[in-house]
Formats: C-alpha cells, structure tokens, sequence
C-alpha cells in the first residue's frame, strides 16, 4: 500500500482511531449478518485509488466530461467480467446500491401506480419489494406474496393463483431472509401466463449463483439485479443485468424508441443517478476478476457448507430455525418456541457482548413489534471469507445457543467472548496489512 494510514494517523487521529476500533472488532469476532462480508486487499486498494477523483456523466465512449480515456477501460472491464461471470446479454455496473438499481428498474417495467407482486416484508421480502414506507410501495401498488403458515416456505402454486387472480404487470423474484432456495424457472413461467415482466433480485445469493452454489434467474427473467457485496465480495454497490430485448414491448411500451437494455441505462443515468463513482466501479472490476477464478467456486460451495453446519449445531443445542433448516447462505432463529417472543433486540446486544454480530429479524407472521422482533437473522459468507469450516461453525453455533438461552449471565456471556477471540486469532482478516495495524 502506499501509507494512506501514516496520513490520516497524522491529520486526523479521531478517524484514525475509529478505523483501528473497527478492525480491532471485527478481527477479535465473528460477523454473521448474512449481508456483510470482507472484501480482498485488492478490492480495498481499488477503493482508495485516485479514481476516487474523477467524475464521469455518461457511459464508455459516450461521456459529458473530458479525461475519461482511463475510466472507460476500467468501466469496461467490469462489465465484460460481468457478463462473463453471469453469462448474461448487456449490464450496467453503475448502481450505487441495491435500492437505486431496483428503483430504476421499477422506472424501467412499471408506471406509476401499476401494479406488481413481491415478497412479503415480514417473511423474507426487502423494503423496495413492495414496503408502504418505500418507494417501490410509495410510487406503485405492491401486492404481497407470503409463505404458508405451517411449513414457512414459499409454494409456488400459490403465487400462480395470486398471479392469475390480480394480473400484475411484473413479478418480482428474490429476497433479503428466506433460508430456502427460489425456483426461477417457475416465477418465470408464472409471469409468461399473465403477461408480466420477470424482476429477479439476487442482492443475497448473487455469490452463490456465480459460484454455481445456486440456480441463476439470468436464462429466466426480463431483469436481475444484485448488490456487489454481501456473498459477491465486492464493494458496496450494484449492478443491473437484463435482456437486450423487450418481450413485452407491444404490450406495455409501444412508443419505446430504445430496447430495454437502453432503457435500464437510461433509468440509471441519468434517470436517478448522475455521476457514477469510479473508484467503487474499479473495485466492481477487482471483485468480478476474483469471482471469475475456479477457487471461488469453492468458496461459494463452503458458504453453503458452513450455514448448514451452524444451522444443525442450533437445533441440534435446541434451538429453533424458520423452515427447520437453510439451502443457501442465512437462517433465521425463530426465539418464539423457547418464550423469548420479542426479545431480538435484547438477544442481538447479548451476542455482541459475546463477540458474535448478527441481526434481530421478523419471523413469518411476526406476532409483535419489527422493532423488537423474534427473531435473528444470520449467515456465513464473511466467516467463510475467513477460513473457517464446519468445525468452527460448531463452536459459533454452541456459544449462539448459550448466549440465547443464558442471555442475562454475564458470566455465560464472558465464557463464550473467550471462546470466541480463541477462535478468531487462527483466521485473520487482513494479515499483513499495514495500514490497518
């Protein structure tokens, strides 16, 4: 590195210190919010290059401002690692995050007021699927599938009826807590009954599909969006990855003088976003690179490997999961069978008191508050990052279960924090890294 810490140590000590804070914590736990991950040195490095300085309106080759010769090359690079990565026919890694990229996505398939289906907040779904206090719930009429009751999983069957009965102009496939893979293939031949666009929202697996640990909606749906982080590893942003081709054109967009390929990126920029940040897009570029290589097939693999172990350690510890079990990267406790109904806040707070993040989370049907829901929602793609197997998610999955249930005992609290700093010092983050020393 180039001693960017020798500089702020100097300049600015009050950041310099929370920055050390931060990795001191993260370096002596175990972060287990299925969101979160840790990035390579390079994507770190990528980040703080001087392509942080430049401002770039437009897209390659087709810019509003001069010295853009360097930002062209490394935009594209991204993209054709992109598409080699998902095998998919035209991208736009502009995206600052998850949220913009759907927004212009719904800008994209929807107008005002039109009507779609998305998965339900409380049982799986993410804000802009559909959330009365999001956009997406705001600006157009969201009706909510769910999973049913006694199994808590998504039958399909279902979401055909509902389909049918409500005729929305788009389905939206995809989720921010659901432990179970989707079948892509059967939303898509949901939304070709009705005459529906295909939305597809892979923020969470989007990892787990390029390294083949899950079925991609890209052969499927109109649309696919995902951020670059969480199982991806990348920085935090988004990217968008559609058809070239409107299926529906002459249905819904008979005026359209673009391709829908061209209305993404119109929607993007400058529809909600002006410059796109450079620095974030080279980081992009680093992430697709590393993703594209046989080892990460293997990583994506163990993500999966290691969430099914913690999850059997929990139940085995008697604790109790939503669906019994998980088929990708996150599970969800459900704390109700064990009295602790409302309490995930309280129970989030006693784990970071043990050196274990993750985070509280509604379970299907949520009998109380979001804000001290019943439940916890965690996963395994930033420990996996770190090395750990099968082995030490039976340690994590032992100290949760005594957290959970002791969660008043300091002392129980105390002896799971050594087991876990014991733990940790044999998978660093970042060996070596001076900067971060």
């Amino acid at each position: 590195m180039l001693g960017f810490m020798e500089d702020i140590e100097k300049k600015d000590p009050a950041v310099s210190n929370v920055i050390k804070q931060e990795h001191d914590r993260i370096e002596h736990g175990v972060e287990l919010i299925p969101s979160e991950n840790f990035v390579s040195k390079a994507v770190l490095q990528a980040l703080g290059s001087v392509f942080t300085n430049k401002y770039s309106e437009g897209y390659p080759r087709k810019r509003y401002y001069g010295g853009q010769e360097f930002v062209d090359v490394v935009e594209e690079l991204a993209i054709e690692r992109c598409k080699k990565l998902f095998g998919c026919e035209h991208v736009n890694v502009q995206p600052y995050s998850g949220s913009p990229a759907n927004m212009a996505v719904y800008l994209t398939l929807l107008d005002i007021g039109d009507k779609f289906l998305g998965f339900d907040l409380n049982s799986g779904g993410h804000l802009t699927h559909g959330s009365p206090v999001n956009f997406s719930g705001r600006l157009f009429k969201p009706v909510p599938y769910n999973v049913e009751k006694d199994t808590e999983l998504l039958d399909m069957d279902n979401v055909r009826k509902l389909a049918l009965k409500e005729k929305p102009k788009m389905i939206l496939s995809g989720f921010t807590a659901y432990p179970r893979k989707l079948d892509f293939k059967a939303f898509q031949e949901i939304a070709e009954e009705v005459g529906a666009y295909h939305f597809s929202d892979i923020s969470h697996i989007a990892g787990l599909v390029a390294g083949g640990a899950h079925e991609s909606p890209v052969p499927f749906a109109d649309v696919v969006t995902t951020t670059t982080h969480k199982t991806l590893r990348g920085p935090r942003g988004a990217l968008i990855m559609c058809k070239k081709e409107d299926r529906l054109k002459e249905k819904y967009h008979p005026d359209w003088k673009k391709d829908l390929a061209g209305m993404i990126d119109f929607n993007v920029f400058p529809g909600i976003q002006g410059g796109p940040h450079d620095h974030t897009t080279a980081a992009k570029a680093v992430a697709f690179g590393e993703a594209l290589k046989p080892e990460f097939k293997q990583y994506a693999k163990q993500i999966v490997k290691n969430a099914k172990a913690l999850a059997a350690e929990l139940m085995a510890n008697g604790i109790k999961l939503v669906t019994n079990g998980t088929d990708n990267h996150l599970m969800l406790i459900d704390l109700r069978p064990i009295g602790l109904q409302g309490k995930g806040k309280e129970l989030q707070s006693a784990l970071d008191e043990a050196g274990i993040t993750v985070n509280k989370n509604t379970v299907p049907y949520e009998p109380v508050s979001p804000f001290n829901p019943s439940g916890l929602r965690l996963g395994t793609p930033a420990v996996t990052t770190r090395g750990m197997k099968e082995s030490e998610m039976k340690v994590i999955g032992k100290g949760i279960a005594t957290v959970i249930k002791n969660y008043e005992d300091k002392g129980a609290k105390e002896k799971v924090r050594n087991d876990i700093l014991e733990l940790c010092k044999g998978f660093p983050i970042y060996p070596g890294f001076d900067i971060l020393k």
